[in-house]
Order: C-alpha cells, then sequence, then structure tokens
C-alpha cells in the first residue's frame, strides 16, 4: 500500500503564504489575513498611546481594567501550572511497560523516531541516540531515522557517515537519509526534511516489510530530544486505549534540561517559561496544538503529507490535519517530559542573538493565522463554534504575545507624561501608578510560583557546581520583564510585521553546542 494523497477539493492545506493562491480575489483575501496579526498588534499600541494624550482618562480606566484582567489570568494559570505539575509527578512514577503489558488490547506498535538534523556536533547527535537506547521499550519496535541535509555540506556528513553502522544493531532498524537541497515548493528546514524521511522510512523499510500504518507512531524529534525512560510505553498505552487514535496527535511536556547548568540567566528564564506554558496548556486540550518534539500516527502522514512548506510544521501538521478531518482532529496531552537544550551559544552575544531568533522563528506561527481563516471559508463542515473557539484562541495567544508585556509594563505611566496637567492634577491620575503597582505586586503569586517549581524540578546538579549558585535560579526571575519585552513582545512584533509586509521568513536552525 502506497501512500494516500487528499483530494483536490482540500488542496487548499498546501497553501503557504498568498503568492499560492491563483485566483487573484482568493489571494487578496488570504493578503489581508496575514495583515490581520500585525495590524491588530500596531493599531493596539498605537491607539494605546494616541489615547494617552487625547484622553488620559480613558486610557488610565483601560489599563486598571486591563491590569486585572491579566491579575486573574495569571492566577488561573498558576494554577492551572501546578495542576499540570503534580499530574507530571505522578505520571513519571507510572511504570508504563507494565500497564503496556497488562493492557487487554494488544497490537504489534512501532515507533518511528525521526532525528532531523543539520551541523549539528557528533556528540549531541550520539546523545540523544544514547539516550533513546537506553529507553524501557522493546527496541525491536523502534525503527530511527537520522535525518540529514545535503545542503550541510559533504565534510559534515562525511564526518558523521559512520553513525548508521554503529547504532544499526541496537535498533529494529536503523536508516540514515540525505534530504535534496533546493527542491521546488519546499522551504529548507525542519518539516521539509521530515517529510523526506516520512516517505523514506515508509519506502524502504515500512511497506516492503508489509507493516501496517495504523500500527505505527511517528515522533518528530529535534536532535537534541532527550527522551525520559518510559516515554514510548507511555505514548504507546495511551494510543491504544483512544477509540479515535487516527486523529489524534500526542505532546509530552517540553522541558530545557539538557544544558540548563552552562547556559546563562536570561536563557534559563526564557526555556523555563516556555515550559511553563506548555504544561499550562495541557490542561486546556481543547486549545492544545503541538509545538516542538510530538508524534502523531503514521497513516496520518501518509494521508496528508508532513509539512513540507512552511517554518511552523509542528503546530502546522495540527491544523493540517484539523482541517483535513473538518475539525475531528485533537491532540492529546501527555504528563510525560522529553528534555531538550536552552539556546546556548559560543559567547555571551552570539547567545543573546540566537535566543532573539529563535524567538523570533518560534513567534512567526502567527502565519497560521491566515491559514486557519482562509481553511475555515473553504471547509464548510467545521461548526462555526469550533471555528469561532480556535480563532479567538490563536489571535488572542499572538496578540497577547505582542502587546500584553508593553501595555502592562509601560502604558501605566504613559497618561502620566503626555496626559497634560488636567489630567496629571486628578485623583484618578494620582492613583493611577498606585493601583496598578498594587496589581502587579499581587501578580507576582504567579511568579513566585514559577521559580519555586523552577527549583523543584531541576535535574541533578554537577559535581562540581557550586550549591549556593541554586540562588540564582530563583533570583533569575526578576529578569523576567526583561526577557518578556526583548525576547517576547520585539520579536513576535518583528515576525507579524515582517508577515504585514510580505517578508517571508525561512527557516532558521538554532545552533547547538555542548
Amino acid at each position: 500500500m502506497g501512500p494516500l494523497y487528499m483530494s483536490l477539493k482540500k488542496n487548499y492545506l498546501e497553501i503557504s503564504r498568498a503568492s499560492d493562491i491563483q485566483n487573484p480575489k482568493e489571494r487578496l483575501i488570504y493578503r489581508i489575513f496575514e495583515i490581520l496579526p500585525g495590524f491588530l498588534s500596531l493599531a493596539t499600541l498605537f491607539f494605546a498611546f494616541l489615547f494617552s494624550w487625547l484622553k488620559p482618562a480613558w486610557v488610565a480606566v483601560f489599563i486598571i481594567l486591563f491590569c486585572t484582567y491579566y491579575l486573574f489570568k495569571i492566577c488561573y494559570l498558576a494554577f492551572l501550572q501546578i495542576s499540570s505539575y503534580r499530574k507530571m509527578k505522578e505520571h513519571l512514577k507510572i511504570i508504563w511497560l507494565d500497564k503496556l503489558v497488562n493492557l487487554r488490547k494488544k497490537e504489534d506498535i512501532y515507533h518511528l523516531v525521526i532525528f532531523p538534523a543539520f551541523k549539528e556536533g557528533l556528540e549531541i547527535i550520539e546523545t540523544s541516540l544514547n539516550n533513546l537506547n537506553r529507553v524501557q521499550y522493546p527496541k525491536k519496535k523502534m525503527i530511527v531515522v537520522l535525518a540529514l541535509e545535503e545542503r550541510a555540506g559533504k565534510k559534515y556528513l562525511a564526518e558523521i557517515k559512520g553513525i548508521e553502522k554503529k547504532y544499526s544493531k541496537k535498533f529494529y532498524r536503523f536508516l540514515t537519509t540525505f534530504h535534496p537541497k533546493d527542491i521546488a515548493g519546499e522551504i529548507s528546514g525542519k518539516g521539509s526534511n521530515v517529510n523526506f524521511a516520512i516517505k523514506e522510512a515508509y519506502k524502504k523499510i515500512i511497506s516492503p516489510l508489509k507493516i501496517r500504518s495504523e500500527n505505527v507512531i511517528v515522533s518528530s524529534f529535534d536532535i537534541d530530544t532527550q527522551v525520559y525512560p518510559q516515554y514510548f510505553s507511555c505514548l504507546t498505552y495511551h494510543y491504544l486505549i483512544s477509540s479515535d487514535r487516527l486523529k489524534l496527535s500526542f505532546q509530552p511536556i517540553p522541558v530545557y534540561h539538557n544544558n540548563i547548568w552552562s547556559s546563562p540567566a536570561f536563557s534559563r528564564v526564557i526555556s523555563t517559561s516556555s515550559t511553563f506554558w506548555q504544561m499550562m496548556q495541557q490542561e486546556r486540550p481543547a486549545s492544545l496544538v503541538t509545538y516542538s518534539s510530538h508524534s502523531f500516527p503514521l497513516k496520518v502522514a501518509l494521508t496528508i503529507g508532513y509539512p513540507k512548506n512552511v517554518v511552523s510544521d509542528d503546530s502546522r501538521i495540527f491544523w493540517k490535519a484539523f482541517l483535513y478531518y473538518d475539525g475531528d482532529y485533537r491532540v492529546q496531552p501527555l504528563y510525560y517530559p522529553v528534555s531538550m537544550d536552552t539556546v546556548l551559544a559560543k559567547s555571551f552575544l552570539k547567545t543573546l542573538v540566537s535566543q532573539y531568533r529563535q524567538q523570533k522563528r518560534w513567534a512567526w506561527g502567527c502565519s497560521e493565522i491566515s491559514y486557519l481563516l482562509y481553511g475555515f471559508l473553504k471547509n464548510k463542515k467545521i461548526s462555526l463554534k469550533s471555528k469561532l473557539f480556535h480563532l479567538i484562541n490563536i489571535l488572542d495567544g499572538f496578540w497577547s504575545w505582542a502587546v500584553a508585556a508593553i501595555l502592562i509594563l509601560f502604558l501605566g505611566w504613559f497618561p502620566l507624561l503626555v496626559g497634560g496637567e488636567g489630567f496629571n492634577l486628578t485623583i484618578l491620575s494620582y492613583n493611577l501608578p498606585r493601583i496598578t503597582s498594587k496589581i502587579m505586586t499581587v501578580a507576582l503569586f504567579g511568579l513566585i510560583i514559577s521559580a519555586t517549581l523552577n527549583i523543584l524540578f531541576l535535574p541533578p546538579w554537577p559535581k562540581n557546581f557550586k550549591k549556593i549558585k541554586i540562588a540564582s535560579f530563583f533570583f533569575q526571575w526578576l529578569l523576567l520583564p526583561f526577557t518578556l519585552i526583548v525576547f517576547g513582545s520585539f520579536p513576535a512584533l518583528d515576525a507579524q510585521i515582517r508577515l504585514m509586509f510580505g517578508k517571508y521568513m525561512g527557516f532558521w536552525n538554532t545552533p547547538k553546542i555542548r
């Protein structure tokens, strides 16, 4: 059985940008959708600062209400974070392999594990593969693909050519693929590499061995991903007990612990914040979207094709499946972690630059808004309720990413600076900074929870690590206002403005060193 292909009625699922659309009217509609995220964010900031001058009292009331709203939101998210953390700790204690053995419904489930690589050092690649070899799941059920890029150059490929021979005996099958460069219709990056690797694994291994695609789970991992011992047992268990398993993706909790003891404080704060955000999202499965390292049925990839023409392939594979299956597709949260690297370069300055560029690449996920809006126009079978829920959720997410920190940290003072003498003499002017300050002080509750959970979940420190330095892992959260602006709002606005003007981004691979 060869790969399946979607019907022509759903060819809109392959769109990556407005220029992909032939119909001028529809191309204009898609282009308007691309402008929307940046327009909303810039309009919010423009009118907030404009009305601080024209109607400072209005803005003062708005900022008090906005800060109050975020106070409740932070408290709500903090409780979700605690709940998710407790479930993760409980799931780490479960011997999932035993639960799998005792499961009445038994099938031969194979795992196709893909590690896309681009110029990463041999140490990083072998660390991930050695870790994979230690997982508590039968290796005779694991097919591993090291997906290399031809554009990495002959010298690099020659340096790691012996990997397949070294690891071929450790798993059921081990395959090295070489993704050709400059293929028409592709964006060079993780998505196109994974797409090629899936096709090669199916053609060379899965199809010849007559393994049913329904019995294969694909895990698309970053090259630095290190799974915890029971991950594949946990994943297989949840796959087998799900009645709609062929319409599910599976999302573990990403933690950035591989090199956390070596990374600078700002990098640790950003990475840990990403982990905590994902932990909160696990508690809201209706709005959960695949992110970074994740798993999905091979049947889905063969049916709709893994995204090869976008930067944000990890979220696009979900939205593509969601549209293809007329809204009948979701993400199953796994309260089980996988570990990856924090951003770390050869110097502090290069780490700053790499961190910003990585955040901008993640923020490029705003391009999913236009894809989703256009898809909703095309697909009449998805309910209006479902469409509104997901649109509000994704719009709020990227809008908040771009403007919330700026509004909270700066707007409370702006009416005082430009509102004029008439406003500055009012009681509201006197109380504005005091009220917002008290609200934000109470909001520190969420920050304290994050700092505490961060300490509780740290991996064992190295032998030569000074224990007193552990205090820096608590006080590093004082950098949060800085990181929210410089590595939050700025790259988000950067990405949205680029999309507004049609300056489409390519995939930028975050350098990894140890």
